[in-house]
């Protein structure tokens, strides 16, 4: 089994969705840790890299499909399942960034505040359809895959490479993201 590390560089404001609101203020607002940190939770990682695998395999022609399910898990019609072998953390800022943006409180301006509304065809603003959405400033987050089958690892970080956009809007230019990843050499 392999231990994966991966950087993700946001290049533009992202949101990762907590599924709450702030009143009449935000509508959605970004997951934060206990800290009011941003963070990319574990389980979206997971999501994201098992799409982008079974892409990659696909493109491929490679059947590595018992391999993923073992690794990813699985659930099936016969309403089987399995949580799979690997683990991923939450992607978080540096230690060292955490601690400082803590020390200066400068929590709150890690956020913005990003509106959106809709466009009729004449061009005019349709009535009740403004939206805003709370973002996180571009930034640097790092995270870690345990237990990685060795016969994927690889492919796993060639998954990694291929995400390219995550969160909510990408198809409006937010979650730009480039992610490099290295296995943990001991």
């Amino acid at each position: 089994m392999a231990t994966l590390h991966y950087t993700i560089t946001f290049h533009s404001y992202w949101h990762c969705g907590s599924g709450l609101a702030a009143g009449a203020d935000v509508d959605a607002l970004v997951v934060k840790d206990k800290n009011r940190l941003p963070f990319v939770p574990g389980k979206t990682m997971k999501g994201l890299v098992r799409e982008a695998l079974e892409n990659i395999l696909a493109l491929n022609k490679t059947n590595k499909k018992d391999a993923v399910d073992k690794a990813f898990g699985y659930f099936d019609d016969k309403d089987d399942m399995s949580k799979g072998c690997m683990f991923f953390t939450n992607a978080e800022l540096d230690e060292n960034e955490q601690k400082a943006i803590i020390s200066h409180k400068y929590q709150k301006h890690m956020y913005e505040g990003v509106s959106s509304t809709a466009i009729d065809k004449d061009g005019i603003a349709c009535d009740h359809s403004l939206r805003r959405v709370e973002v996180t400033v571009p930034c640097v987050l790092h995270g870690c895959i345990k237990d990685v089958p060795q016969e994927l690892s690889e492919d796993v970080l060639n998954a990694l490479k291929m995400i390219k956009r995550m969160g909510v809007n990408r198809n409006r230019g937010l979650g730009r993201c480039t992610i490099e990843g290295k296995e943990e050499q001991i």
